[in-house]
């Protein structure tokens, strides 16, 4: 599916410092409804601070998150975590390290938050589970503990229990960087059924083939600045800016 005009979720001068090191130094992107953004860079580059300020897990120092039909978050110094609790009621996050609880099973894992916290009917939520763990291919795996299972079978709970939240958006940070490399397939096979499915994502990887062959519209950070956006095929293939131009080619064509 193509990616609506609609504007989903806006990013104004989002500025993060951890001390002394200013890791986010202004930054801004939009993202629209059904767009699935990849922000790629060097490591240290601000990529996850910002993927975490979407969610509110991280407080910005300053700037502005907005989501479309709610209000904005303007962040600044003294933003209390819970100001930033609208974020999360709209977003999803998938973590590099998978995040399960290891003394839940598979179903409860997915099933915790919408029936504790969102206070969901719990028949409609287990339901709602068993069919989206079996779309991922873990159906015979709802009463097993996460210490049981793959890398690969980790992340994809992760994803079920991101989906479970039913936000309008998305947010992988590194899904597949923790697993070993026989197992990576599996986890982009799902997050690209996902975007086109008209998911809207915003998506941290470094797999910069795939995506070139997933997302809409790329943004390269590096040192804490937006350095390059644009749609992927034009920014992983033909970049303009020349610090962009020495990632790809580093990533892409590293011989």
């Amino acid at each position: 599916m193509s990616p609506s005009n609609t504007t989903l979720l806006s990013v104004d001068s989002l500025h993060k410092a951890f001390g002394e090191n200013q890791v986010l130094k202004g930054i801004d992107f939009t993202v629209h409804s059904g767009e699935v953004v990849a922000l790629i860079g060097p490591s240290g580059s601000g990529k996850t601070t910002a993927l975490r300020c979407l969610n509110g897990l991280e407080i910005a120092d300053s700037g502005t998150v907005g989501f479309d039909g709610g209000p904005s978050v303007s962040f600044e110094a003294k933003t209390k975590p819970k100001t930033a609790q609208v974020l999360r009621e709209r977003s999803a996050m998938v973590f590099q390290g998978h995040h399960l609880f290891p003394h839940l099973t598979v179903l409860q894992n997915v099933t915790v938050g919408p029936i504790e916290v969102q206070k969901r009917a719990k028949d409609q939520v287990l339901a709602e589970a068993r069919k989206l763990l079996d779309r991922v291919g873990l159906a015979a795996k709802a009463d097993a503990y996460p210490n049981s299972l793959s890398g690969g079978q980790q992340q994809r709970v992760g994803i079920v229990r991101a989906l479970m939240q039913q936000p309008d958006l998305l947010l992988f940070d590194e899904p597949t960087s923790a697993l070993d490399p026989e197992l990576v397939g599996e986890v982009l096979t799902v997050i690209k059924e996902l975007a086109q499915e008209g998911w809207s994502m915003v998506l941290v990887t470094h797999e910069l083939a795939f995506a070139r062959d997933v997302a809409d519209t790329v943004v390269f950070m590096d040192g804490g600045v937006v350095v390059e956006t644009g749609p992927a095929a034009q920014v992983l293939s033909a970049p303009t800016n020349p610090r962009t131009q020495a990632f790809v080619q580093r990533l892409l064509h590293p011989f």
